[in-house]
């Protein structure tokens, strides 16, 4: 399944060492959510990763996504292709992420369409707890696009394989859909609200309405 057609210069700025690449676990894994005009996406894998909740905002409040490294672990997710001048835009958007090189040895890309081309992946310091042990908040209009994506990219055993996978979802849910405080929020089908809500539901996640 082509995920996006590839821009025409995409071989060609890998040619000259201007094309960079990414690895998205989270809501990059939805196309929606991209503001770059990428040249290229395709789904992957990457192994020695862990995905899991991270508290972040003011004392821990709230929670976004993150992965540590975990020799046995195996996250899936899309390789993004861009420009490597716009790769300070992908820094700014992932503030407070560190960005890591991804060993190639251990990344799995479908049809890639250049090789040797430097992946990187955002990880973010993990401290002492995730947000199961804190109680921090998922925001829900963020947790619609990344279970969107996994759910378009992947199918339902792909979003399932995400929720299962994903430590830290025995927190709570803020019930912002309608008033989405996520700024990239996307707009839903039909029957998926309710099957993200029974999935994460299922795992442990209890919803809770905004003040």
């Amino acid at each position: 399944m082509d995920i996006h057609d590839d821009h025409p210069d995409l071989a060609q700025l890998a040619a000259t060492g201007d094309l960079v690449a990414y690895f998205g676990y989270g809501s990059l894994v939805n196309r929606r959510t991209l503001r770059t005009k990428f040249l290229g996406i395709r789904r992957a894998s990457a192994h020695g990763w862990q995905r899991f909740w991270l508290p972040r905002g003011q004392d821990g409040d709230m929670a976004l996504l993150s992965v540590q490294p975990a020799e046995a672990g195996i996250i899936e997710g899309v390789v993004v292709y861009d420009r490597a001048e716009h790769l300070p835009a992908v820094d700014e958007r992932e503030a407070g992420y560190a960005r890591r090189i991804v060993d190639l040895g251990r990344l799995s890309v479908e049809r890639p369409p250049v090789a040797d081309v430097p992946v990187y992946i955002y990880e973010a310091h993990r401290g002492a707890a995730d947000a199961a042990e804190t109680q921090s908040a998922i925001l829900q209009s963020y947790l619609d696009a990344v279970m969107q994506g996994f759910r378009t990219l992947y199918g339902e055993d792909g979003l399932r394989r995400f929720v299962a996978g994903t430590e830290g979802f025995e927190t709570t849910v803020l019930q912002d859909r309608d008033e989405p405080r996520y700024p990239r929020a996307v707009t839903l089908s039909d029957g998926e609200a309710a099957l993200f809500d029974r999935l994460v539901s299922e795992r442990g996640a209890r919803f809770i309405a905004p003040d």
